[in-house]
């Protein structure tokens, strides 16, 4: 899980520095393809459920699932979030996080910094709750996010990960605490905030695949892969 996360963390460094005006999806997510198979990987998404691309890329208020293309070119301004897995010797990592290309407003900038403070608030949560749930998880995740105007998207949500890329339990971002699944060591977990500056409501794409908000506002994604232990989570999937 480590080595699959290191190859999976790293292929999103590659994609970040990539982000620029004018450059295409499509070429974004050939660069992560090759830089996954290098590494002696696969790329996880890659025909999962019928998915053309080996990376997920959302640009603005895509939430996720994006279909990577030569027709998307980014644009000054824009934010683009970039969901990667890679499976390694039987095992996979997920990651996302969202970008900022070029000179973004304020609102953007607030959104990304929230959601990805979220994702933290999350991993406290696990580490300050004795015997802690799943609904500590996705109640700490919720009220951060909340509390700064902003909303959880509610129809999508992290999952267990490990010899698949999703598994059980779902990881919602909202709850109750002291509610859901018992969280104990050994547990692998994808935990990924997505956050919209608006309604918490989704529609689904022509294309069987992108995730919009419901309203055309913006939306922000963050992800790692961690561990469960017994000294507390690994972020299996952080290398910088």
């Amino acid at each position: 899980m480590k080595i699959a996360g290191k190859i999976t963390g790293e292929a999103l460094l590659v994609a970040r520095e990539m982000i620029h005006e004018g450059v295409t999806t499509k070429e974004i997510d050939e660069k992560i393809c090759r830089y996954i198979k290098k590494n002696g990987a696969k790329p996880t998404f890659l025909g999962y459920g019928g998915f053309p691309g080996s990376a997920c890329i959302s640009i603005n208020d895509e939430v996720i699932h994006g279909i990577p293309s030569h027709n998307k070119m980014l644009k000054n301004g824009d934010i683009v979030k970039i969901d990667v897995g890679a499976y390694w010797k039987g095992f996979t990592g997920d990651s996302a996080a969202t970008f900022a290309v070029g000179e973004i407003s304020e609102e953007a900038k607030k959104l990304i910094k929230a959601t990805e403070e979220s994702f933290y608030e999350g991993i406290k949560a696990i580490e300050n709750t004795e015997n802690p749930r799943l609904g500590d998880v996705g109640y700490a995740i919720q009220h951060y996010v909340e509390e700064r105007g902003y909303s959880v998207v509610r129809e999508f949500t992290g999952h267990g990960v490990g010899a698949n890329l999703h598994e059980d339990p779902n990881v919602p971002n909202y709850g109750t605490k002291g509610r859901g699944v018992r969280i104990y060591p050994g547990m692998t977990l994808a935990i990924e905030p997505m956050v919209n500056a608006g309604t918490h409501r989704v529609r689904m794409l022509n294309d069987g695949w992108g995730v919009v908000t419901a309203d055309g506002k913006l939306s922000a994604h963050y992800e790692h892969s961690v561990a469960i232990t017994d000294n507390g989570v690994i972020l299996l999937t952080k290398v910088d």
